[in-house]
């Protein structure tokens, strides 16, 4: 069983310089074709200061760090252990490159299932900009067995 008391926990900020080259292949790696994604002038002419970031984009960001798994040895779980359940986003403002994202994370729930084999675990982040603006807040859920 993941220790409860660990519900609350929170992870130190971490930040992210967000690249023209970032946005360009994570949007071909997704098979986006949107040009606002690729070409400065097709951003700019939809009101975008420069490369608009997909939606999904913010994903990435975590595993910039250098210990990108580090709630994991906090909970004792192996990285083969767990699934990645659920992830939902919501969008306040738009990212582009340029921007510098701080990402705060913590662990805000664990619960189970099936008598305790499945444990889940609900991680909440907020993706602030340069500007001190909250851009997204995300909530990924992931299953232990």
């Amino acid at each position: 069983m993941i220790n409860r008391s660990l519900i609350g926990k929170t992870y130190p900020p971490f930040y992210s310089e967000v690249t023209e080259e970032k946005i360009r292949l994570f949007a071909k790696a997704i098979g986006e074709t949107n040009p606002i994604h690729f070409l400065i002038e097709s951003a700019r002419k939809e009101g975008y200061p420069s490369l608009l970031a997909p939606l999904t984009f913010l994903t990435t960001v975590s595993y910039e760090q250098e210990d990108p798994y580090k709630y994991l040895k906090d909970l004792n779980i192996e990285l083969g252990q767990f699934l990645h359940a659920n992830q939902e986003y919501t969008y306040f403002s738009p990212v582009c490159a340029g921007d510098r994202i701080k990402m705060e994370s913590k662990l805000s729930d664990l619960f189970d299932k099936r008598g305790g084999r499945l444990q889940f675990l609900v991680f909440r982040s907020t993706y602030t900009n340069q500007d001190k603006v909250i851009v997204a807040k995300s909530k990924s859920t992931l299953v232990v067995r």
